[in-house]
């Protein structure tokens, strides 16, 4: 798994960010099950790929403890499609989705159009558009491209600034948000 010790986003901020929300739904994830049994805090997040037709609905976290069999399967999920390639993403990543997905309000999953990318696809994207960084934190497992149906781009960019937990970026030409777990800035028109 990735060192979740990084400076660049707090347990504070993402804790503040769960707490201005309440997450109630029955687990999906069969290991979990056991473990809800009077939990008061757990993470999910909810996500489906339009290229592949895959969607994920699980819970990752409770009451302080990663699911490891849950961010495994994450990882799967978020891999670079067109390689069939896996990289362990980023749990600070997963926070920051989970975050400000909850900070939405709504029950529709996260469209995700990229999550890892191999050294390859990222050097394919960079040559079909100049908005593909060449270190792009997509090729450390620590980025993501989401969108959703039932909100602006700019409604999903808020929700994520408001979590304070590292980089957002809105292309509301192409119409996604970026979010990362780099350090805490932002971009986009």
């Amino acid at each position: 798994m990735t060192d979740t010790s990084s400076p660049s986003i707090t347990r504070r901020a993402l804790l503040g960010a769960f707490a201005a929300t309440t997450i109630t739904a029955a687990p999906t994830y069969a290991n979990a099950a056991g473990f809800l049994r009077g939990a008061g805090d757990i993470r999910r997040i909810r996500m489906a790929n339009p290229r592949n037709g895959e969607t994920l609905n699980t819970i990752y976290w409770i009451e302080g403890d990663y699911l490891r069999d849950a961010v495994r399967e994450i990882s799967v999920f978020m891999r670079d499609w067109r390689e069939d390639a896996v990289k362990d993403i980023d749990t600070r990543t997963i926070d920051i989705l989970s975050a400000s997905h909850n900070l939405l309000e709504v029950d529709e999953p996260y469209l995700l159009l990229s999550g890892y990318r191999t050294p390859a696809t990222n050097a394919m994207l960079r040559r079909r558009s100049g908005g593909v960084a060449k270190k792009s934190r997509h090729l450390k497992g620590q980025a993501a491209d989401v969108r959703l149906t039932s909100r602006s781009v700019n409604q999903m960019y808020r929700a994520a600034i408001a979590c304070h937990g590292g980089g957002v970026g809105r292309y509301t030409g192409s119409d996604f948000v970026h979010m990362d777990c780099g350090p805490v800035r932002s971009w986009g028109a």
